[in-house]
């Protein structure tokens, strides 16, 4: 059995988020959030959020063992990019993009 849970839209660059995804990704549940939780940047909670969702959508199916759970893979995906400008000096603008990601967690029962 598998449960899934997705995020999109969320404000944290897919390059750094993939960092933390790695680390993650083949962990039994309980190891992996706890692991996330005392990682101390954004990207880190938003995939202890998106990895609580899809515990919780494991639980909702019948018949799973929610504690023998592991994480089977984590996809961090580009999402659209906010365009803004910042003036610089002499009457420039410098460019800013704000990168978004789409996350994906799919969780599978087995043995870690």
């Amino acid at each position: 059995m598998e449960a899934k849970a997705v995020a999109k839209f969320q404000r944290v660059s897919p390059r750094k988020t993939r960092l933390v995804a790695r680390n993650v990704q083949g962990l039994g549940v309980e190891e992996a959030m706890n692991m996330l939780r005392f990682t101390h940047n954004k990207p880190a909670g938003v995939l202890y959020g998106v990895l609580k969702s899809a515990l919780a959508n494991a639980s909702q199916l019948g018949g799973v063992n929610v504690d023998a759970m592991i994480v089977k893979e984590v996809v961090v995906n580009e999402g659209p990019v906010w365009k803004r400008f910042m003036p610089r000096a002499q009457g420039r603008a410098g460019k800013i993009r704000k990168s978004t990601s789409h996350v994906t967690v799919i969780l599978a029962e087995g043995q870690e």
